[in-house]
Formats: structure tokens, C-alpha cells, sequence
């Protein structure tokens, strides 16, 4: 079988910062808001009041230190706390397909490709736009892309698991070129107002270029994937809201997680995968220059490597940490950390892979070209 490789990446993200203590003070204040306007029913028992959030807090539960987020301005408004958004339609162009559309030209650019050199579009995502039609296909359309387009979510490895899918379609033979966008715009899906959540995500998209028999960027040597049904990352909110019996507030509508367990039973997991894929390629785990992870809490991140390597020191040049400055990108954040942190030397080797919602695990051994 021919190789198939990476040729090239791209990467959108709003341009504005959003700091801890930015996104702190605005909590605080409203925390001290509802306190206020609920004093009764606290007093009485009937609620509980409210505790503030610190910087302090933050960067030990996640090692983020600034995000990037869609609307600042209103998501930091203590009196509106989430992003004002335009409702599908159309008679325009997506958010998800804007971002996707300008991810897509920097990894075509950087890839030296033409739209008429690419076969497919999978668009992989955690956080659908809208159901139908798929904005894989409005992307396609808009680029001038022949062939076939599609979208797919997996929560936080929708990015590895369609990159997997797209190693699939070139592998077929059904193409030679595919491209893979992965657009996160998360801050209309996360509760600004839940003191451990508020912190978490930042919006952004990245886009990958995958093709055959090609002598640059990273070819792909295995891709694993692993599920194992939990609840302890979920989000209620659907279609199906309007027509339940059982009304849900838009809280227990919202993205939340048991980050206790989720650490305690997901980092075991991904160790685990990745030492069974190195294991059946004959790959030590010392050989192993990059790990490309998911971006979603240092600490998560620093164990998995102490267990993958059978050590407690750890090296950011080897496990980089965008999530400092971009925060948890869902799917988007192993790539994220690819585009920027892959200055890898002819024949070493790097580790891809994404973990989260479902669980789902994602990984993928690259070795540049």
C-alpha cells in the first residue's frame, strides 16, 4: 500500500486574549450579582449561594493561562455571560464554514495544493453547527472542490477520528487528496456561569491536508481507536429539547464533566492505547519525539507521558502546551499542537491523539518524510 501522509495544516482563532483574571473578574461579579438578588432564598435554604473563582484556582486545575474566545464582550458581561451569535440561514455563509473556509486555504498554501487536486472534505467536530445540510459540503462548495464532503462527530477526538477516516477513504482508493477540518467554536456551548467549567474552553479550527505517496510533511504509520461508553462528559442539549415532556433548564442542557473521574479513568486509558500501538509497530516508547496530545488539562497531560515513558520528569519540547495560551480546543487541540510544535528532524517520530467525550481515544503514529 502506498504511503499516506500530512502535507500541510492550518489554523483559524479569534485574535483577542481573554485572561484569567479578565475572565475571573467578570465571574466574580456575577457571583456577588446572583448572591445578591437571591439573598432570601439563601438565607432560607431553598438555594446556595454562590463562591467565587481565582487565577490561583484555574491554573491548578487546568495550566490555562489565556483562551480565545468568538465574543468577549458579551461572554465577560457579567449581566449576559455567553457569546451573542446569528442564527443559521440561508442567505449566508456558516461561522463554522467562514473559519473552516480560512483554516483550509493556509493548509492548502502550505501544502501547495489546488481545490481541484482535492477528492474529499470531512469536517470533525464536537460542537455541530446545525444538522443538515452538512457545512462539509457548504465548505466544498464554496472552495470549488469535486468529489464528496461529509460531517462526523466523536466529541473531542472527532479530529483524529477523521483524519482515521480520511487514511481510510485514500487507502480504498476511493481517493488521493482529502482535506480534514475541524472547527471548535465551543463558547455558545459552555456555561459561563459554572464555576468549574468557566475557564475551560477557547474557540478555534484547525484543518489538515492528507495524500498519498507523498515524500514531505509526516507519513502515518498506524492509527488506533479506542470507545468506551461513559457519561462523565455530556452535553443534553438537542433537536429533541423542544418536543420533551421532561424540561431541562438550560444548565443541565450545557457541556459539563466529572473532571475527577474523567482524570482518575480516562489517563489510564489513553497510556494504555498508546503502549499497545507502539507495542504492535515495535516502536519504543523512547523513540517517540513529539506527543502531539489532546489539549485539554496539563495535568492529564503531564501523567500520560509519565506513563507512556515509565517516568516522572517531564519535558514541554516533548509534550507541548498550547492550551497556555489557546485553552482546551475540544477536537481541534492535538493538531493545534502539531501546526505548532512540529520541527521534527527526517525519520523521527511523533504520537497524535485526542481523548475525551464518549471516552474516545484517537491516536495516531506519525514519522516525518
Amino acid at each position: 500500500m502506498s504511503d499516506i501522509s500530512i502535507i500541510g495544516t492550518g489554523l483559524w482563532y479569534p485574535e483577542e486574549l481573554t485572561t484569567n483574571k479578565e475572565i475571573v473578574d467578570s465571574f466574580n461579579t456575577y457571583v456577588d450579582n446572583f448572591n445578591i438578588e437571591n439573598a432570601t432564598l439563601i438565607e432560607s435554604g431553598q438555594i446556595k449561594a454562590r463562591s467565587h473563582s481565582s487565577e490561583e484556582f484555574i491554573l491548578k486545575a487546568s495550566g490555562i493561562k489565556t483562551r480565545r474566545i468568538i465574543d468577549k464582550k458579551n461572554s465577560l458581561n457579567p449581566n449576559i455571560m455567553r457569546p451573542i451569535t446569528d442564527n443559521e440561514d440561508e442567505s449566508k455563509l456558516s461561522f463554522l464554514a467562514k473559519v473552516g473556509i480560512e483554516a483550509a486555504k493556509k493548509a492548502m498554501s502550505e501544502a501547495n495544493i489546488s481545490a481541484d487536486q482535492i477528492d474529499g472534505v470531512i469536517l470533525g467536530t464536537s460542537h455541530s453547527g446545525r444538522n443538515y445540510p452538512a457545512v462539509a459540503i457548504e465548505i466544498q462548495e464554496e472552495l470549488g472542490i469535486n468529489g464528496y464532503a461529509y460531517d462526523m462527530l466523536v466529541g473531542c477526538s472527532s479530529t483524529t477520528f477523521a483524519l482515521s477516516n480520511a487514511y481510510t477513504d485514500i487507502a480504498s482508493g476511493m481517493a488521493d487528496t482529502i482535506l480534514v477540518i475541524n472547527p471548535e467554536i465551543t463558547s455558545p456551548g459552555f456555561n459561563f456561569t459554572n464555576r468549574d467549567v468557566h475557564f475551560i474552553f477557547g474557540d478555534g479550527c484547525v484543518a489538515t491536508i492528507l495524500q498519498r505517496s507523498n515524500n514531505s510533511g509526516f507519513k502515518i504509520i498506524d492509527r488506533k481507536l479506542v470507545t468506551k461508553f461513559s457519561n462523565n462528559i455530556r452535553s443534553n442539549l438537542s433537536y429533541l429539547n423542544r418536543t420533551a415532556s421532561d424540561q431541562k433548564t438550560e444548565d443541565e442542557l450545557l457541556f459539563y464533566q466529572n473532571g475527577r473521574s474523567v482524570f482518575k479513568e480516562v489517563c489510564p486509558l489513553v497510556a494504555k492505547t498508546i503502549l499497545e500501538q507502539l507495542s504492535k509497530n515495535n516502536i519504543s516508547p523512547n523513540e517517540i519525539s513529539k506527543f502531539w496530545l489532546h489539549q485539554a488539562n496539563g495535568k492529564m497531560i503531564r501523567l500520560i507521558v509519565s506513563k507512556v515513558l515509565g517516568t516522572d520528569t517531564f519535558n514541554e519540547d516533548l509534550a507541548p502546551l498550547p492550551m497556555k495560551d489557546f485553552g482546551n480546543l475540544a477536537s481541534a487541540g492535538s493538531m493545534f499542537a502539531f501546526n505548532l510544535y512540529n520541527d521534527l528532524k527526517k525519520g523521527e517520530k511523533g504520537i497524535i491523539c485526542s481523548f475525551g467525550a464518549g471516552y474516545s481515544i484517537g491516536s495516531l503514529i506519525v514519522e516525518k518524510n
